[in-house]
């Protein structure tokens, strides 16, 4: 087998096709979180604090003449919201994961153990 034909297997096989999908949509799934905390949480949640503080982003907030932790904080909201956020997803697939499995009721006894105990029950009444 040649090293291309070799690297084109490897290349297409689920998983690597599989990840690669998950990175793309993790990284637009990420712009979205980072829209929703700027445009959404931060107006309407921090937007007294950013006030008080005479600033207009959290990403502005600094402290000890330059540590920039505002950004550490937005990077902290928005890996809770995503975490958040898989969970439901996760969640929400085990609970349709689960709907689908059928639980088999357990298994009676087979004919061959059915006898058998009729036996033993006729030998025990002589």
């Amino acid at each position: 087998m040649g090293f291309f034909s070799e690297f084109k297997e490897f290349a297409m096989k689920g998983n690597v096709v599989d990840l690669a999908v998950g990175v793309i949509i993790g990284a637009a799934f990420g712009k979205i979180v980072s829209s929703f905390i700027e445009n959404v949480i931060t107006p309407l949640l921090l937007k007294p604090a950013l006030d008080a503080a005479h600033l207009s982003t959290i990403e502005e907030l600094t402290a000890f003449g330059g540590v920039k932790y505002g950004l550490f904080l937005s990077a902290v909201i928005n890996f809770i919201i995503v975490a958040f956020v898989l969970f439901l997803i996760i969640k929400g697939i085990n609970k349709v994961k689960k709907k689908d499995e059928v639980v088999a009721p357990p298994a009676g006894p087979t004919q061959e153990e059915l006898l058998t105990q009729i036996r033993d029950l006729l030998k025990n009444k002589q």
